[in-house]
């Protein structure tokens, strides 16, 4: 990105590098630990620092690391002027790009159990969110300063997985279901 303006990715950088500051190793690791929260390239979280840097949102500086020194970003005023700033626009919803949905979509395209065979790795991905969640609120408290917003937002992950899992029972039920038969109603969970 060559403008000044900033875009998602560039507060998603301001917010992680928090009151302690964060090297892109760093942005790298809890982006790893947190995809249901945003999901970049590796190479973004290295280049967006040095954007904001150049742009006197975050300072740089060099630190010692454990083989070699290492960039650590931290907040200038700026920055913290930029989250004020972005807390004045109105949150809008979440953007998803729903996978799932469209491949359930092809079933009259490809056969129903094609779609159903493909949507069977949500169980496993599923779970490894619901892993790396109880990790998050395991460690939540050894990050006191962000401990409860960590928490109200792994509720919410959490919720989005269980939404997951919900509905993948659903189609499930409702593909196992004899064609013909009446379908469930709106936000319940058919069954066969």
């Amino acid at each position: 990105m060559s403008s000044d303006r900033l875009s998602t990715i560039s507060y998603v950088v301001l917010v992680l590098v928090g009151q302690e500051g964060a090297g892109p190793h760093d942005l790298v690791r809890m982006a790893r630990q947190g995809p249901l929260y945003a999901e970049f390239a590796d190479s973004q979280w290295y280049a967006e620092p040095k954007r904001l840097a150049r742009l006197g949102h975050l300072e740089a500086q060099r630190r010692p690391g454990k083989t070699r020194e290492r960039t650590h970003y931290t907040l200038t005023p700026t920055g913290v002027q930029a989250l004020q700033a972005w807390m004045e626009e109105p949150t809008g919803f979440s953007r998803f790009f729903l996978e799932p949905a469209i491949r359930l979509l092809a079933a009259d395209l490809v056969g129903e159990d094609r779609v159903l065979a493909s949507l069977q790795a949500l169980r496993t991905e599923a779970a490894a969110h619901l892993a790396r969640l109880e990790l998050g609120e395991a460690a939540a408290a050894t990050i006191p300063h962000r401990s409860r917003y960590l928490l109200l937002n792994h509720a919410l992950a959490r919720r989005l997985v269980e939404a997951h899992l919900e509905w993948l029972d659903g189609v499930e039920a409702e593909l196992a279901r004899p064609r013909g038969r009446p379908r469930a109603t709106r936000g319940t969970t058919p069954h066969a």
